[in-house]
This record gives C-alpha cells, sequence and structure tokens, in this order.
C-alpha cells in the first residue's frame, strides 16, 4: 500500500496486484476475515442457491437444513485452510499455484478460475439488477446490473483495505436483514402446515444439496488467500483458519436457510418472492441485497482481476502491474459479466445451478492438490521468488506431476457428472445423484501423493518474502 497506516490506507488506491507483499506493508488481523466472508455470503446469490434444497432437489425443510449444514460444513473446512496460506506466502492464490503446477501449467486451473469469476460476478448482476426492479418498476432488470457493476467497479479500483473496511461495517446490516427475513416472512405470507411439510427426503436430493452446499465453500477457495495476504506471517495458522471457517460457514448457512424456506413459497424468483412476502418492509431487504450484491461482486471483480494478470503476467514476465491495470482490467472483465447477465436472466435459477455443479468438477482436483502440497509435502516452504520468474525456477515451467493428477481427477469424474441439459453421465443415471466430487477427493488425494513421493522434488528450506 502507498501507506502503512491501516485507519488511512483505504483512502488511496492499492498499488499492488500479484506481486508479493513487503513485510513492512503487512497488516490487519484474523477477525478480518471472519468479517468479509460472513458479511460476502450474506446475499441473494446464498439465499437463492439455498431455495434449490426445496424448489428443486424437493426436500422437506428439515432435510433441507441437514444438507445445508453438513455441506457448508465439509466445503468451509477446505475453504479455511486455503485462507491460512495467504499469511504465510503473501501473494494471490492462485499465483501459489505455480509452486504445485509450475509457472506456465499453473495457467490451466488460473483460466478456469477467470471463467469462475465471471459466472459468479454474472449471476450476482441478475439478482442486483432484481433487487432494484422489485423496487421500482421503472428500473428495468438490466438497468440495475448496470449499477450494480458500476458501483463494483469502484471498490475494486480502490482496492484490499477498501473491501475489508466496507465488510466490516456490513456485519451488523446482514444480522439485521437475516432477522427481518426469518420474522417477516411468517408474520406477513404465513405458512400453512401444508407448505412447511411439503417436500420429502430423497438420497438423491439430499446428496444433491450437500453437494452444492459444500460447492459453495469451495467455490471460495481460488481467491480465499487473496484477502489474508497483508497479513503478517506470524499470524497463527489456527487464527485464520477458525475465522474464515466460521465467517464463511455462518454467513452461508443462515441465508441458504432462509432460502430454502421461501422455496417452499416460490419455485422461481425468490428474490420478488422475499420482496413480496415480507409486506411493507421488502423495500428494506431490497435495499440491503443490493449493498450486499455490490459488495459481493467487488470480491469476485477483484479476484478475477488478479487471475486475469497472473494469465497475462505468465507470457509477459517484466510487467509490473499497479492500479491502472487493475482498474483496466476489472472494466473488461465487468463488461463481459454484464453481457451475460442481460443474456441468461430470463432462465437464471437452472443456468445458475448447472453453472455451479460444473465449477465443482473442475476444482475438486485443485484444491486437493493445493492443499495437499501445503501442508503435507512442502510444509509451507515455497520460494516465493521463483514463482515469478519465466522457468519457474525451482518449480519449472510444466509440473507434469500436479497436471497428470489433476487431469485424472477430473476424468474420473466425468461417468458421476449431473447437469440436465448439459451432460449425465452413466453412472449418475445409476445412483440417481451426483457423487463425482467424492470421487474426485478419492482418486486425486493419494494419486498425488504417490506421485510426488515417487519423485521428491527440491524444496526451498524458507519461504522467500520480499522484504
Amino acid at each position: 500500500m502507498v501507506a502503512t497506516d491501516e485507519a488511512g490506507a483505504a483512502a488511496v488506491l492499492e498499488k499492488h496486484t500479484i506481486a508479493p507483499i513487503p513485510l513492512t506493508e503487512r497488516h490487519g488481523r484474523p477477525r478480518d476475515l471472519f468479517t468479509i466472508w460472513f458479511s460476502s455470503n450474506v446475499m441473494p446469490l446464498t439465499f437463492v442457491t439455498g431455495a434449490l434444497a426445496t424448489a428443486v432437489y424437493g426436500l422437506s425443510l428439515p432435510w433441507a437444513v441437514v444438507a445445508i449444514v453438513v455441506g457448508n460444513g465439509l466445503g468451509a473446512f477446505l475453504m479455511a485452510l486455503h485462507s491460512a496460506q495467504g499469511p504465510r506466502l503473501g501473494v494471490p492464490q492462485m499465483i501459489q499455484s505455480r509452486g504445485q503446477f509450475g509457472y506456465i501449467g499453473a495457467n490451466l486451473v488460473v483460466g478456469i478460475a477467470i471463467i469462475m469469476y465471471v459466472g459468479f460476478a454474472t449471476s450476482n448482476l441478475v439478482l442486483g439488477g432484481q433487487a432494484l426492479n422489485a423496487l421500482s418498476p421503472h428500473i428495468s432488470v438490466d438497468a440495475g446490473a448496470i449499477v450494480c457493476a458500476a458501483i463494483s467497479l469502484v471498490i475494486t479500483t480502490v482496492g484490499y483495505d477498501l473491501i475489508h473496511k466496507i465488510n466490516r461495517w456490513l456485519v451488523p446490516v446482514a444480522v439485521a436483514s437475516l432477522i427481518i427475513g426469518f420474522v417477516a416472512v411468517p408474520l406477513v405470507h404465513g405458512i400453512s402446515a401444508k407448505e412447511l411439510h411439503a417436500g420429502s427426503y430423497s438420497f438423491a436430493g439430499f446428496l444433491g444439496m450437500v453437494s452444492i452446499g459444500a460447492l459453495w465453500q469451495i467455490a471460495y477457495a481460488p481467491y480465499v488467500s487473496d484477502y489474508s495476504r497483508y497479513m503478517h506471517p506470524e499470524e497463527k495458522v489456527s487464527s485464520t483458519f477458525w475465522n474464515s471457517y466460521w465467517g464463511c460457514n455462518l454467513g452461508s448457512i443462515v441465508p441458504m436457510i432462509l432460502g430454502a424456506l421461501v422455496g417452499l413459497l416460490a419455485a422461481t424468483n425468490q428474490v420478488a418472492a422475499l420482496d413480496r412476502d415480507t409486506g411493507g418492509i421488502g423495500w428494506l431487504l431490497m435495499i440491503i441485497f443490493f449493498v450486499a450484491i455490490t459488495n459481493t461482486n467487488a470480491l469476485n471483480l477483484y479476484g478475477g482481476m488478479l487471475c486475469t494478470i497472473t494469465f497475462g503476467q505468465t507470457f509477459r514476465s517484466a510487467m509490473r502491474p499497479g492500479a491502472r491495470a487493475r482498474a483496466g482490467v476489472s472494466v473488461a472483465i465487468m463488461v463481459v459479466s454484464v453481457l451475460i447477465a442481460t443474456a441468461i436472466k430470463g432462465n437464471f435459477l437452472a443456468d445458475y445451478n448447472n453453472f455451479d455443479l460444473l465449477l465443482f468438477y473442475f476444482l475438486i482436483p485443485w484444491t486437493a492438490i493445493n492443499l495437499l502440497d501445503f501442508y503435507l509435502v512442502r510444509r509451507g516452504r515455497y520460494d516465493v521468488g521463483s514463482f515469478f520468474q519465466p522457468d519457474g525456477g525451482v518449480y519449472g515451467r510444466f509440473d507434469v506431476r500436479a497436471l497428470v493428477a489433476y487431469a485424472v481427477g477430473v476424468a474420473v469424474e466425468v461417468p458421476f457428472w449431473d447437469t440436465p441439459g448439459l451432460y449425465v453421465g452413466p453412472l449418475a443415471k445409476d445412483l440417481q445423484t451426483d457423487i463425482s466430487w467424492l470421487v474426485g477427493l478419492a482418486v486425486t488425494v493419494p494419486l498425488y501423493l504417490l506421485i510426488v513421493r515417487a519423485r521428491r522434488e527440491r524444496t526451498p528450506e524458507a519461504v522467500a518474502v520480499v522484504a
């Protein structure tokens, strides 16, 4: 940062993008990780994801709650392990993947992460447009999406400290919105015994929602270290882990349960249903939702910007991008997201569900390799300088072992894929549910460990930190 004083840091543009954060500029506290992951999850997209449990998977409310809690709890464990990498290495999450896949090889997963960011940004823009449209029918969904995009761009352009500061401010607002939703829906709309007991348990539906909950958390893995990399490397792993775990877990579970409740009342457009079913205070929820969407979209845009710069820097190693590059790349990503958002809004829930599942398939093998390499193989000891050398330094340009393990991990999932309208694997048809993520983990974990131990790679003795 231009200044190291935390109180004034958000007043200036962040100057770093993908470069290591010097020790003299490290700042922040582990509890900042709780606030950023709690606040950023209390938003309409989380709410709509919870609605899948009842509106799409047909679960009863009690079984929906269990599936949401189990899925998020499992996924948040992996997400929080990634968060602890940030203070240790001081670089964005996907730059660190060069330590497993090689300088150029990492672009495979970086490219997938870019697609993920665009997808989530697009989803948030649709919901942001719907929130403004619910406030005033004179504001079209498309116009609302553009307003949401513009505000998110401003936040991303200022950078890291402003993002953290906004999320600290939003904690009480997020809590208030959840209380309003849970109190107002039963009081205003009323929930009949028939609605409350609608749906039923099914193994396919239950496991499907567990998978969605776990994916929700694991989808944060490519950018979780982006928001802890300014913290001092001496921060305890346990502190960064638990603050990230509980922030993301609680911030996801509660709005998802509210979504599952409203999903019993409306099979489509749950955002409009929540506005309608909360009566005279629905407008307040829509305002809160819109603010939450622009905040979360700034996180998606910030992560997408870092990944896009990482991808480009691979081919222009001398490039030292700063605030100007961050602004330009962010504008490009947001323009693409707005164009997609205006095209998919008509069939949003189905498109979003399929997109969610596709992400799951490609993120699972990567997160397994990244965490195994960090915690078991190298035990957090990386040569950060090698991440930026055109030849990959000690990690090379390609790490065939990691790429093979990743490819096998994705390939074994394919027969278990279940994305209606896109592809349903033969084993998914037989099982009538999607367990591809379990299969991917079960194969990738032992395979990567076996490959690495068969041919030990030279490991630096200490983390190289730019002072």
